[in-house]
């Protein structure tokens, strides 16, 4: 029988850790642990993973915590073939998630299966967020004989290595051979890019969904934007284009949030200047971005270093 374990990085995740654990326990698939992996929680968290005897809690420093080393810490204390990879802030968004996970699994190539991130239509959440479903999703392979991954462009291998960790599962002898990185940002699309490099398959499956979300302020969303250029131009080649909005995209944003019928006035005029203030903001990143590669590769470290060095940390709210 297949066993799997959980791995969760964590860090004051009170007001969403419950609906994350319990919408692992309630999937008709069953796990056989969750492995918690806290860094410093101090808002409660830890009490309420103590009320769950299937999750194994390990805790570490703070100031210990990377995306790409704390992941293989669970790696390192977990038991299961499968290892399901997820946030504290992240739930299940049907009890069929593990089981469409499981179901990438489509032949002995792929090793690795990732799902897609989706936004309730709750009031609190962008509703340019909303996730609007239009058409079952199909699952896509990828894997590559040796040495062809490198023949792609930037935009083929940024495409192709659209992983994601909110919602990943990894045949547990693959990371033994291809870890996670030490990084503080984008350990998923660099591992995919590791494992493509090395002739092994991966595959999404974008109806094996999560729900999750950040509220944004435009600190985090600058950050988070000049960290997504850095990391997928140092990995990718990939230098995005210009981001910023056309009049039409604008009007557009304008015209949905006004019609919704779901949101007062106030709620209006708050998600209006909320998605204008992040995209001014994700402007700022990426003319900075571009600006310090034009003068050379050690600057644009030295500038990442200076805003990005720590991972980004989105509002709790």
């Amino acid at each position: 029988m297949t066993s799997i374990s959980v791995i969760i990085p964590v860090k004051n995740e009170v007001l969403k850790i419950r609906a994350c654990i319990e919408g692992i326990l309630f999937q008709n698939v069953e796990v056989d642990e969750i492995i918690v992996i806290d860094s410093g929680s101090t808002d409660g968290t830890i009490e309420i993973l103590n009320e769950y005897p299937k999750v194994k809690l390990i805790q570490i420093p703070g100031e210990e915590f990377n995306h790409g080393d704390t992941r293989n810490l669970g790696v390192k204390n977990a038991k299961g073939d499968y290892l399901l990879f997820t946030v504290g802030d992240a739930r299940a968004y049907d009890n069929k998630w593990i089981e469409k996970m499981l179901a990438g699994f489509i032949d002995e190539e792929v090793v690795a299966v990732c799902g897609k991130q989706v936004v309730p239509h709750e009031k609190d959440k962008n509703p340019l967020d909303w996730y609007k479903p239009r058409q079952k999703g199909e699952i896509v392979k990828y894997k590559y004989a040796t040495g062809e991954f490198n023949n792609l462009t930037p935009e083929e291998k940024k495409q192709v290595c659209g992983w994601d960790d909110v919602t990943a599962m990894y045949k547990t002898e693959i990371l033994k051979i291809i870890p996670f990185r030490r990084t503080s940002y984008s350990e998923d699309a660099i591992w995919a890019r590791d494992a493509l490099s090395e002739g092994h398959g991966i595959v999404y499956n974008p109806e094996a969904m999560v729900y999750h979300y950040h509220y944004e302020t435009p600190d985090f969303t600058f950050k988070r934007a000049l960290t997504t250029f850095y990391f997928r131009y140092k990995y990718f080649g990939y230098i995005y284009p210009d981001v910023k909005r056309k009049l039409f995209s604008k009007l557009r944003d304008v015209y949905y949030i006004w019609k919704n019928a779901e949101l007062s006035f106030n709620e209006k005029v708050k998600w209006l200047k909320y998605n204008i203030d992040n995209n001014v903001a994700i402007e700022r990143a990426h003319k900075l971005f571009k600006d310090t590669l034009s003068k050379n590769e050690k600057e644009l470290d030295e500038l990442h270093n200076k805003y990005c060095g720590k991972p980004p940390i989105p509002s709790k709210q």
